[in-house]
């Protein structure tokens, strides 16, 4: 399984949107700034997670999650967290 993951700073209230093998190990490595794009914006929070079959279907879901569509349906998805 690969993963497509949100990442929510708590530092800028900004997210963070990628795919990985191994969500476990990738979302530690965020948390210990080992993750140059992350690691002045810790600490972050895991939001939101979607589990695909492959690495392609991960990095599809990824790019669309980043777009303008893809950034309404995450806010549309998480109303009830971001707004307490």
């Amino acid at each position: 399984m690969y993963y497509t993951y949100i990442l929510k700073s708590k530092k800028d209230n900004k997210f963070y949107t990628g795919y990985t093998k191994n969500l476990k190990l990738r979302f530690e490595q965020h948390c210990e700034g080992l993750v140059e794009s992350t690691k002045n914006r810790r600490p972050l929070l895991l939001v939101y997670y979607e589990a695909c079959l492959n690495q392609q279907d991960a990095t599809h879901r990824e790019k669309y999650l980043k777009t303008y569509l893809g950034k309404m349906f995450l806010r549309n998805r998480l109303k009830s967290y971001l707004t307490g």
